[in-house]
């Protein structure tokens, strides 16, 4: 049994840490049968929490639904044509990746509002933690992307503290024919990259279907493949981090002109709205300014 996959027991999720156990099984061939026969499956929060420290990684499926993945996968591909425009080529360093999916709003604001999505970073976080990225993670037929070699996405080491957390989600089936991630289980414990051989003959991929979500501190040694098919190999990537972190991209200031008040405020909070100093003593004194920074 992959200890990455979780749980032994499988957890239906009743309410905010309230799961009832509906299979145990140690046969995976099991496990997957009752997985793929419910779209609202979780791990308790103390398992979740003591396998992403021991591994670095956590893989949950059934995350999103069939019909969240169709308009997403629709929006995405819009979305990617849209990059190349503004960029005028496709012979790019980060061809097949949207800079930032907020821009587009959508499904893929929508993303946030999933709470199998959002409690499991909250848990590692905290509820106040905020986007630092929101890309896609797309690789073109017969090609790798800029992720394809062994690298992390923070890097800074602090041990046992977790700046920044990231989550994977295939929109597609992820095989091994179609560039699965590759991810050295444990290597979040380590400051010093490992040989590429080690890396690459220890590592395991993240063969996983379409609507998994692979939860993964970013101090995990990890590495995109390469898709050898003549499909693209699409999915969404999202890295956290900590409310009082600068964001990769200010969101703030990119969706400016978006309609803010109609977002649910647990949405407004994810893109980092409530995470703005004051730029004046008239804000920081006012009373109804949401900014919920601890």
């Amino acid at each position: 049994m992959d200890s990455v996959r979780l749980p032994l027991s499988i957890y239906k999720f009743i309410s905010p840490g309230n799961y009832e156990i509906i299979s145990t099984t140690t046969n995976l061939n099991s496990f997957q049968k009752v997985m793929s026969e419910s779209t609202n499956l979780m791990p308790r929060k103390d398992q979740f929490l003591t396998n992403f420290k021991k591994n670095g990684g956590v893989i949950i499926e059934n995350v999103l639904s069939a019909d969240y993945i169709a308009r997403t996968l629709a929006e995405l591909e819009s979305a990617l044509e849209e990059e190349v425009k503004y960029v005028g080529t496709t012979d790019y360093k980060f061809y097949g990746y949207v800079l930032s999916n907020a821009k587009y709003g959508g499904a893929f604001l929508e993303l946030l509002e999933n709470k199998n999505v959002v409690d499991p970073i909250n848990w590692v976080l905290g509820d106040n933690s905020i986007i630092y990225s929101y890309t896609s993670s797309s690789m073109p037929p017969d090609s790798g992307n800029d992720s394809s070699h062994a690298h992390v996405d923070c890097p800074i080491f602090l041990n046992d503290y977790v700046l920044r957390m990231g989550v994977i989600l295939p929109l597609v089936d992820f095989t091994l024919e179609n560039g699965a991630t590759y991810y050295l289980e444990g290597s979040h414990r380590q400051e010093q990259a490992p040989e590429e051989s080690v890396f690459f003959n220890n590592a395991k991929r993240l063969v996983v279907p379409a609507g998994s979500a692979f939860f993964f501190d970013t101090r995990l040694w990890h590495a995109g493949g390469v898709n050898e098919t003549n499909s693209w190999r699409h999915a969404l990537t999202v890295n956290f981090c900590r409310p009082w972190m600068k964001q990769y991209m200010d969101l703030p200031r990119l969706l400016s002109d978006a309609d803010v008040a109609s977002l649910p405020d647990s949405v407004a909070q994810k893109l980092g709205f409530f995470s703005i100093p004051p730029g004046s003593y008239e804000e920081y004194y006012d009373q109804n300014r949401r900014r919920q920074f601890i």
